[in-house]
C-alpha cells in the first residue's frame, strides 16, 4: 500500500512548502500553502463561500494568468509560464519561489481603499478597509497587469517579465507595477478619508 506524506509533497516535484509563513496576521487563512504536486482543483471551490482561499496560492496565479489574451483557457499554457518564471526565480534569489510570491502578495496587497457614496445626488468617495480576500484578489491583479505590460511589444518573453515583477514586489522595489498601483489607491484612500 502506497502511503502518501503531503510533509514531503513538492509543487512540480522541485519546490517544497515547508517552512513557508505568511508573516500578515490578516491573509494568514486566506493564502493556501496546502501541499499539491500540480495545482489544479478544477473548480471544486467554486460554489461554497470563501472557497476560493481553500485553493493554492500559485493555482490562484495560474488561473489569473489565463483571465485575458492568447492565454484565455489555457491552464496547461498558464501553468508551463509560471513554472518557468518560478525556475527563474529561484535562480537570481536562490530561495523558494513559493515563499518569493507570498512575499510579493503581502507586499502588493492594499489596506485601504475607496467607495462611492451618493447622498442626494452627490457623489463623493469614502475610504474604507479593504478585506483579506479581495486584498490577495487585488495583489494578484496588480502582478499580473504588471507583467502584460511588461511583456506587451517588448523582446522578453512572459516567464520572465512575470519573474521581475514578483522579484520586485517581494522586495517592496517602487520600481514594480504592483508596489507602484498599491501606494497610488492607498494614497487615493488617505485623501478621501
Amino acid at each position: 500500500m502506497l502511503v502518501l506524506n503531503l510533509s514531503e509533497m513538492k509543487l512540480f516535484g522541485k519546490w517544497n512548502f515547508k517552512d513557508i509563513k505568511v508573516n500578515d496576521v490578516g491573509l494568514r487563512g486566506y493564502i493556501s500553502l496546502r501541499p499539491v504536486y500540480a495545482p489544479h482543483t478544477g473548480g471544486r471551490h467554486e460554489h461554497k463561500k470563501f472557497g476560493k482561499s481553500q485553493v493554492p496560492i500559485v493555482e490562484r496565479l495560474i488561473n489569473r494568468l489565463m483571465k485575458t489574451g492568447k492565454n484565455t483557457g489555457k491552464k496547461n499554457l498558464a501553468t508551463n509560464i509560471v513554472k518557468a518564471a518560478f525556475e527563474i526565480i529561484e535562480l537570481k534569489t536562490h530561495e523558494n519561489p513559493i515563499k518569493v510570491l507570498v512575499q510579493a502578495i503581502e507586499n502588493a496587497s492594499p489596506r485601504e481603499e475607496t467607495t462611492r457614496i451618493s447622498y442626494g445626488g452627490i457623489v463623493y468617495h469614502q475610504s474604507v478597509d479593504v478585506a483579506p480576500q479581495r486584498r490577495i484578489d487585488i495583489a494578484i491583479k496588480f502582478i499580473m497587469e504588471g507583467t502584460w505590460s511588461a511583456s506587451f511589444k517588448n523582446p522578453k518573453s512572459i516567464e520572465e517579465c512575470l519573474a521581475d515583477e514578483i522579484m520586485a514586489a517581494a522586495t517592496k522595489n517602487p520600481k514594480s507595477y504592483a508596489i507602484s498601483k498599491k501606494d497610488e489607491k492607498e494614497r487615493i484612500a488617505i485623501s478621501a478619508r
